[in-house]
């Protein structure tokens, strides 16, 4: 039997729909809000930004402070220089790092994202230029509707021309931490910057200039992985900004003054601010979401309404599911701060720090690679003696000039042919070239371990005992 076509268009009582896969993006313009958390937020705002901007501007010891120098491959942390040989520092680093999210979000929710985090960081100071040129929320919006004119394509080109301008100080700011900043300023003036230079300076504030300037939540909603598993690092006991639905439903406009229980309402006014001030578009009154950044832009707009509204602050806060659930105060939240993950992550965090700290400040002055040269593997010199050649390759990781006094020990009559006394420059490496000789009759046929002795002149606890191989034939 043969099947019905299926309805087409044409058929007069068929309705079709047209849905699209993907929502249509609205741009957000929050809101302007004051108060503890915004107080808070522009305070990080301005410790990152004046670390980051002005950390490579810092004189150390007739150098940058901190500079990565991947030429010379050296890192300089103040009195700290770092070679590749310990780049498992670094990999402790990103660990600590790593740990201290866990905690930090197991604790208080995603505190980073909300403002310390650079995406946050730089679309706050974007808005801000935005809001200085163009105007406050209102403004913004009759701007976007209005036609094109003079005055929108002026404010446009200043907007955007500031945008450009800091976007690319950001970027000439990192590439200050790899090239020497000064070298750097003055190879702009010279027009002489190297093409790799050129390439990083536009790469890193074209992005700067797209994510903080356009893209801005969109960043948070769609291409950040940690809005995606946060939630495997929640409990009922993490602190998260929390809409009290006991208090605030059901919601509704009113005059201040009236008694809003007898007509039945909860605190909540419906004003909507808190969605205003949100920069990424969302309202938190229904529910925790995985595009909410924990900014608590919405805790200082609501509570300036409860002021207003003669109501009690927190109708929006900073609050845990359990504490909501049984009205705890805060007394019992902190309380129950510490708890088994706390512990876990606090404990395993405390011990890679002491770990970390220990090895920074252990860390040797001195270090000596020795290299047998594998294209003579032994030969028999004047007075029969039996030679090897090795390879010293001396650094001084301090910052100071070291003279080192070089000896071997191992074999009965070794005697080493060479420099005796190298001196080498302050962070820097030099390589030596010596032969050691033993009596035939010394050790056996094959492999014999000695040992090259590398001692400061200055300072004799500064000495490496490195082993070695001597072949005899």
């Amino acid at each position: 039997m043969a099947s019905n076509p299926p309805p087409t268009p044409q058929d007069n009582n068929v309705a079709f729909v047209e849905e699209s896969l993907y929502e249509v993006h609205k741009k957000i313009h929050p809101r302007a809000v004051s108060g503890v958390f915004a107080t808070w937020r522009w305070a990080l705002v301005w410790f990152t930004q004046l670390l980051y901007y002005g950390l490579c501007w810092l004189p150390w010891n007739g150098r940058q402070a901190v500079l990565f120098d991947l030429v010379e491959r050296k890192f300089y942390i103040f009195g700290l220089v770092f070679w590749p040989q310990d780049v498992f520092f670094l990999a402790i680093l990103l660990i600590i790092s790593a740990y201290s999210l866990f905690l930090f979000t197991a604790v208080g929710g995603r505190l980073w994202c909300g403002y310390a985090c650079p995406q946050t960081v730089y679309t706050e100071i974007f808005m801000w230029l935005e809001h200085k040129i163009e105007g406050d929320r209102n403004a913004r919006l009759k701007l976007d509707a209005a036609p094109m004119s003079g005055r929108k394509l002026l404010l446009r080109a200043a907007k955007y021309g500031s945008w450009i301008l800091l976007s690319i100080w950001t970027g000439f700011t990192l590439v200050g931490y790899f090239t020497p900043i000064t070298t750097l300023w003055g190879s702009v003036w010279n027009f002489t910057l190297g093409s790799w230079e050129v390439f990083w300076i536009l790469f890193y504030g074209g992005f700067t200039y797209l994510m903080a300037g356009h893209m801005r939540e969109q960043v948070c909603k769609y291409m950040c992985p940690y809005a995606r598993f946060q939630g495997v690092m929640f409990d009922p006991d993490t602190l998260t900004i929390t809409y009290d639905q006991e208090r605030g439903e059901p919601r509704g406009a009113r005059k201040k003054g009236v008694d809003y229980k007898a007509q039945g309402k909860g605190e909540c006014v419906d004003c909507g601010i808190c969605v205003q001030v949100c920069p990424t578009g969302i309202d938190i009154r229904n529910g925790l979401q995985y595009e909410c950044i924990g900014c608590a832009a919405c805790i200082d707009a609501c509570d300036q309404v409860m002021e207003k509204m003669d109501y009690p602050k927190g109708l929006i806060r900073y609050s845990t599911e359990h504490a909501i659930e049984a009205n705890w105060g805060w007394k019992e939240i902190l309380g129950h701060i510490v708890r088994p993950r706390i512990i876990l992550y606090t404990s395993i965090l405390a011990v890679i720090c002491v770990a970390f700290v220990w090895g920074i400040a252990t860390k040797a002055t001195l270090r000596v690679d020795v290299i047998r040269d594998r294209a003579t593997l032994a030969r028999e010199v004047e007075g029969g003696l039996i030679e090897n050649v090795y390879r010293l390759h001396v650094m001084n990781v301090s910052e100071t000039s070291h003279r080192y006094s070089v000896s071997v020990t191992g074999l009965n009559g070794i005697d080493m042919i060479g420099e005796r006394i190298l001196e080498v420059p302050p962070a820097a490496a030099k390589a030596f070239t010596v032969q050691v000789r033993v009596p035939p009759e010394s050790g056996k046929k094959g492999s014999n371990t000695i040992y090259f002795d590398v001692k400061s002149m200055a300072d004799e606890k500064v000495a490496v005992h490195e082993k070695a191989t001597f072949l005899q034939p």
